[in-house]
């Protein structure tokens, strides 16, 4: 260890002399201090919270990532090409233990900037907050600066798959089609079952039954907030919709309705609900009565969301940051591992060309979706086909469900919304991106760092 520890020390040396930690450092803090001036909010205390969350953890995301790439790449690449590595290596050290020292040394600095940054949002958000009026400070309480459960409904994919199929026959059976076209033709009936899922048609009900499970033990006599979220095919004269809610069940439970609300689409809601209106299995019974002449669609991963309060926002703030610390752990870890076979200019645009595809999740799924990288003819509605299809849809297939262990923690959205990270959140982000990833990443980079040649790779200078 204290071979590893030597190496890590050298990192910081090396940063400390290009002035790297000190011009990231300085970068960090004007993003923080900066960006809320910059900015602007819908006027309220809540939404300038949140974007003030959202921006500065955003940019203090992507400063620190594109700097860990810049600095794991080089760190190692430039010591194999100015001939520095092969003076270590020629001492009773292994080349695992170089490796490893690099890494730990990068996650040291970031844990350092990480924390120096998140100390200052964090200070940031209680002064402004202080200077509040006291009404505005509660919404802040209750709904940003907490750590809030969220109970949806029930998945019901298993359903809309089931009904999908079943449609599917019935049609070809009727009117069969071409073998390639079938992917299109299932996807077309799916967006049609789902869509059933999620229309609330004019002058009718839509009824939720969100179980809060354990939570429930511990909710009595605390009010709940409801987040919903709808769309519209139409416009309004006034841009609003009229929306009426009914909580609890009559005679089964306490029963709460709402005024009428005049409700915006395409943007989240929130509002406070009365306590005690779950029965004793923990089942929230909701009720969207749709008094308008145009139907409503409410989607289902956000379009209803029960949030209940579960903890405190400091400790919530700092799982957060851990997420983002786990981030940059795998990224250190693919440009120490590019660093390990390339040359400096290389290496960093082979990480950088990983970042991209990484990022690019969106547009892999879409060809997923769609069974073909090619496009479609937009006006028959035919989806494409490319003899490609059967080695890239396999492979996208592939990233993407490497992608998905990374994309599913969201850190920002949750802080920015008030939404509890949860200590086993932060463990299965440690696992999969930290040990799953990162670790297969560091076997990848020793192993070809074994296998280089240094003063063959110094020769070809």
């Amino acid at each position: 260890m204290q071979r590893i520890l030597a190496i890590a020390w050298l990192t910081w040396k090396a940063a400390f002399r290009f002035k790297l930690f000190l011009v990231i450092a300085v970068l960090l803090i004007l993003a923080v201090v900066g960006l809320p001036l910059l900015i602007k909010d819908d006027g309220t205390a809540r939404g300038f919270t949140q974007i003030i969350l959202t921006y500065t953890l955003s940019a203090i995301t992507g400063l620190l990532g594109l700097s860990t790439l810049w600095l794991a790449c080089g760190t190692l690449a430039r010591d194999i090409e100015e001939c520095q590595i092969q003076v270590v290596a020629t001492k009773p050290i292994a080349r695992w233990q170089i490796w490893l020292g690099k890494w730990l040394g990068i996650m040291s600095l970031n844990a350092a900037l990480l924390a120096l940054t998140g100390s200052c949002v964090f200070g940031l958000l209680q002064w402004r907050a202080g200077k509040l009026p006291a009404a505005e400070q509660q919404i802040l309480r209750e709904q940003v600066l907490v750590a809030r459960g969220s109970a949806k409904e029930a998945n019901n994919e298993a359903e809309i798959t089931s009904e999908t199929e079943r449609i599917l026959q019935e049609r070809l059976q009727s009117s069969p089609v071409e073998k390639v076209d079938v992917p299109e033709v299932r996807k077309q009936i799916r967006e049609r079952v789902k869509a059933d899922f999620q229309l609330v048609p004019p002058s009718s009900p839509r009824v939720w039954q969100i179980d809060l499970g354990f939570a429930k033990n511990y909710l009595r006599g605390k009010p709940l907030q409801l987040r919903v979220k709808f769309n519209s095919a139409q416009k309004s004269p006034s841009g609003t919709f009229v929306a009426m809610w009914q909580v609890g069940v009559p005679e089964k439970t306490q029963f709460w309705r709402s005024e009428p609300m005049s409700l915006a689409p395409d943007t989240f809601h929130e509002f406070e609900i009365p306590p005690d209106l779950f029965d004793a299995a923990g089942v929230l019974t909701i009720t969207f009565a749709n008094p308008n002449n145009t139907a409503l669609l409410f989607p289902l991963d956000d379009g209803m969301e029960v949030l209940y309060p579960e903890g405190g926002f400091p400790l919530n703030f700092a799982r957060g940051l851990g997420i983002i610390f786990c981030w940059m752990a795998l990224l250190a870890a693919l440009g120490l591992m590019a660093a390990s076979f390339l040359s400096f200019p290389v290496a960093t645009f082979f990480a950088l060309a990983m970042l991209v595809v990484g990022l690019s999740g969106n547009t892999l799924a879409e060809s997923v979706d769609s069974g073909s990288v090619a496009a479609g003819n937009e006006e028959t509605g035919q989806a494409g086909h490319s003899a490609a299809d059967m080695v890239l849809i396999p492979a996208f297939k592939g990233v993407l469900a490497v992608i998905s262990l990374v994309k599913n923690f969201s850190p920002i959205d949750a802080l920015s919304s008030g939404r509890s990270i949860t200590w086993g959140e932060l463990g299965a982000a440690f696992a999969q991106i930290v040990l799953l990833l990162g670790g297969g990443l560091g076997i990848i980079g020793v192993i070809l760092f074994n296998r280089r040649e240094l003063a063959t790779a110094q020769g070809t200078q």
